[in-house]
C-alpha cells in the first residue's frame, strides 16, 4: 500500500485521540472495564466512554462484552497488536531522543569482525559497563556482512578500511600492528629467524585466499625480501586468525598475528622484532543523525583512551 493508499484510509477513521489508545491497551490486560478504570484512575463509565468513541472512529467492534469479561474480537486482536507494536516503537523512538538530551543509556549495538570483536573488543565491556552501568552493548560479529548503518542495523561500527558511503562520521580509532610469533617448542627445534633472508629456512604459515578486500599484506611472512611472484611456500594456509594462532602455539611453524589478542600472545615467543611488519588501521563509524547521541560519545570516548593505553606503544616500535 502506497503512502497515498495509507493516508486516505488514516483519514476514514478521523483524529485519532492518543489517550483513547492507551485506555485500550489498559483494558485489554486488565480484562474488564472496571479494573482498567481502577489502574487508569478513571470511573468504569468513563473508560466504556473512551472505547466506545475508539470503536465508533474505526466502525468496528473490539471487543466481545459478557458476564466472564472482556475478550477482543477477532479485528480487536489485530488492532491490538498493532497498538502494542506502536507503542513499544514510540517507547524506543522517545528513549533515543532523550539519549540526545540526558544521561547515556539505553542499548547500543557495536558492529565489528569477528575476531577483533570476540578478543580485544569483548575484553573491555566490563570496564565499559563499570564506568555506564545504565548502557547495554550487544556485539554484532561478522566477517561476511557488513551491516547497514544508515538503516539502524547497527548503531557504531569498527571498521578497518576508509568509509565512502555518504553521511557517515568515520574516525580513526588506533593503529593495529601484526607481528611474527613462534612457540617456545618450535623455535627450540628451528631457532630464531634474525634477518626476512632467514624466512627461506623455516616452517610459514600464510593467510588463506579468502580474507576481506580491504585487508592486506597479511601474506607479508611468505612474500617480505623477495620476488612478490616468487613467494615462499607455506606449510599451512587458513582464512581465519584464530585458527593460525594455534597452528603457532601447536609447533607448525611461524605465523603473523595481530597484537590485539594480547593475552593469546603470552606463552608465545615474538620474532623480528626489528623488522617493520604490516599495520591495519581501524575506524569508529556511525551514522551523521547520532553524531550527538550520549551513548556513541561515551563509547567513542572510552574506545579511544582504551586504544590509545593498548597500541600507542605497540605503533611506536611497529614503525
Amino acid at each position: 500500500m502506497n503512502y497515498s493508499a495509507r493516508y486516505a484510509l488514516l483519514a476514514d477513521f478521523g483524529e485519532f485521540d492518543w489517550n483513547r489508545l492507551r485506555v485500550f491497551r489498559v483494558a485489554v490486560e486488565a480484562g474488564s472495564f472496571t479494573r482498567a478504570g481502577t489502574l487508569l484512575g478513571l470511573s468504569q463509565s468513563a473508560v466504556s466512554r473512551q472505547i466506545a468513541g475508539l470503536e465508533a472512529s474505526l466502525k468496528i467492534s473490539l471487543f466481545h462484552r459478557g458476564a466472564q469479561g472482556l475478550a477482543l474480537t477477532e479485528v480487536g486482536e489485530i488492532f491490538h497488536a498493532t497498538v502494542t507494536s506502536m507503542f513499544e516503537r514510540l517507547a524506543m523512538g522517545l528513549a533515543r531522543i532523550d539519549d540526545f538530551r540526558g544521561a547515556a543509556c539505553g542499548p547500543l549495538r557495536i558492529a565489528t569482525a569477528v575476531v577483533f570483536g570476540s578478543s580485544w573488543l569483548t575484553s573491555k565491556m566490563a570496564k565499559f559497563r563499570r564506568e555506564f552501568p545504565d548502557i547495554s552493548p550487544t556485539l554484532l560479529l561478522s566477517d561476511n556482512i557488513e551491516l547497514d548503518l544508515s538503516t539502524r542495523q547497527a548503531d557504531i561500527a569498527i571498521r578497518f578500511f576508509n568509509q565512502t558511503q555518504p553521511n557517515l562520521i568515520q574516525r580513526h580509532l588506533m593503529a593495529l600492528p601484526f607481528r611474527v610469533y613462534a612457540s617456545r617448542e618450535y623455535v627450540a627445534r628451528k631457532g630464531v629467524p634474525q634477518t626476512v633472508a632467514d624466512l627461506d629456512e623455516h616452517d610459514l604459515i600464510a593467510y588463506g585466499d579468502y580474507l576481506p578486500a580491504h585487508v592486506h599484506d597479511l601474506d607479508w611472512l611468505v612474500k617480505v625480501g623477495i620476488p612478490a611472484d616468487q613467494p615462499r611456500p607455506a606449510v599451512m594456509r587458513a582464512s581465519s586468525v584464530y585458527a593460525i594462532l594455534r597452528a603457532v602455539k601447536g609447533g607448525l611453524g611461524l605465523g603473523l598475528l595481530p597484537a590485539y589478542l594480547q593475552e593469546d600472545l603470552l606463552d608465545l615467543v615474538e620474532v623480528l622484532e626489528d623488522t617493520r611488519k604490516p599495520v591495519v588501521e581501524a575506524f569508529l563509524v556511525y551514522p551523521e543523525e547520532v553524531r550527538k547521541s550520549r551513548r556513541i560519545e561515551a563509547l567513542t570516548k572510552f574506545l579511544m583512551s582504551e586504544a590509545r593505553d593498548d597500541f600507542q606503544p605497540l605503533r611506536e616500535t611497529a614503525v
